[in-house]
């Protein structure tokens, strides 16, 4: 189904989008609120995978919505081929969650997918609940944005290592111990691929991992960062003394914080009220660790929305420790990591292609590539 709307396409101030569910209620709820806003262009909506893949082949749509249960092609199946006939489209998971849909929609979010938003489980709460809407239009418009709106950076800001280059030793003061990473939007892939390239030097140093995620997301994603990269990966509880070979997620919806009690470093687990709007937030993460790690912690933002993480990275760098930032060119948004090059915060700026192997040769020792 094509939907007119009286805004053109190809307007520079609207956003072309197509809307995949299954719920024709859902398809027009999403199409009302866009059109709402005057800021979309929703060219058209389909009811299952194999409409989307065609819809997105013909419109090259800014954004598709893609719902991951529908009948015939659902959502996974579909995406790696949306995405490859479309390869400029950003893709917004909607889903109902559940275990089975928490696993599929982790999944999209590795192969491709920017982001999710989760739909609430009663048609009332579709169509009554403002902070839904909310969340909606803000992730559909901070993904559709992302891609057309590059960053702005101060004069004399170091853009990272010159090309071919990757030695961080220079950088540190002294061999980190722990690894410290933040990342929201477009996080699951960039995460999973830094600590696969570190690979088995993981075992060297602790590594505590802050992803903006909901309550259900983050066991499974602990799960999957496990499988992928070989190293014992798990939510950490309140008290628990930090190990080294151990990749800690922080719980969904929880705080993870850094303390030390009786002479040993422990998870701090906790219900504080939001940071930055985020629970968990990054800036508690490097905070705590600027106070009881200092030079012996190294913090890494990657991809996401927002400036969580910048205080953190500036407390990080005051007590003696590295901070290494995405670049914007890799990031699937640049708003985390440039928000700490903007404030000066970053040691490095590096692609996420070259991060994880500078991370490992710094551990190993190796000379730079």
């Amino acid at each position: 189904m094509i939907v007119s709307r009286s805004a053109s396409p190809g307007s520079g101030r609207h956003k072309t989008v197509v809307i995949a569910d299954d719920s024709a209620v859902v398809r027009g709820l999403f199409a009302r609120w866009l059109g709402e806003t005057g800021n979309f262009h929703v060219v058209a909506v389909a009811g299952d995978g194999e409409t989307a893949l065609a819809h997105a082949g013909r419109f090259k749509p800014d954004v598709l919505v893609l719902d991951l249960d529908m009948r015939g092609v659902d959502g996974p199946s579909a995406l790696p081929h949306i995405l490859r006939e479309s390869p400029h489209t950003s893709i917004l998971l909607a889903a109902t969650l559940n275990e089975r849909n928490t696993r599929l929609a982790l999944e999209c979010m590795t192969k491709g997918a920017m982001d999710l938003v989760s739909k609430p489980d009663s048609r009332a709460g579709m169509t009554l609940s403002l902070d839904f809407r909310s969340e909606f239009l803000l992730k559909l418009g901070n993904i559709a944005q992302s891609a057309t709106q590059p960053g702005t950076l101060p004069p004399e800001v170091d853009l990272g290592w010159p090309a071919g280059h990757t030695d961080l030793r220079p950088l540190v003061w002294a061999m980190p111990r722990y690894l410290l990473i933040g990342a929201s939007t477009g996080g699951p892939r960039a995460v999973a691929r830094v600590l696969f390239d570190i690979g088995d030097a993981l075992r060297d140093i602790t590594t505590l991992v802050v992803q903006h995620m909901p309550p259900l997301f983050t066991a499974s994603f602990a799960e999957q960062v496990a499988s992928h990269v070989g190293i014992p990966t798990r939510e950490p509880f309140d008290g628990e003394r930090l190990a080294r070979g151990t990749v800690y997620i922080a719980p969904g919806g929880r705080h993870l914080g850094i303390d030390r009690r009786l002479g040993h470093i422990v998870a701090a687990i906790s219900d504080g009220p939001p940071v930055n709007f985020c629970r968990p937030a990054v800036d508690v993460l490097f905070g705590d660790a600027a106070r009881h790690l200092g030079a012996a912690a190294l913090g890494l933002v990657l991809t996401g929305m927002g400036s969580d993480g910048t205080d953190g990275a500036a407390a990080l760098r005051q007590a003696g420790a590295a901070v290494v930032a995405q670049d914007e060119q890799s990031s699937t948004i640049w708003g985390m990591p440039g928000s700490v090059v903007r404030a000066r915060h970053a040691s490095a700026v590096a692609p996420l292609d070259e991060i994880g192997g500078a991370i490992r040769a710094l551990l190993r020792g190796a000379p730079p590539a």
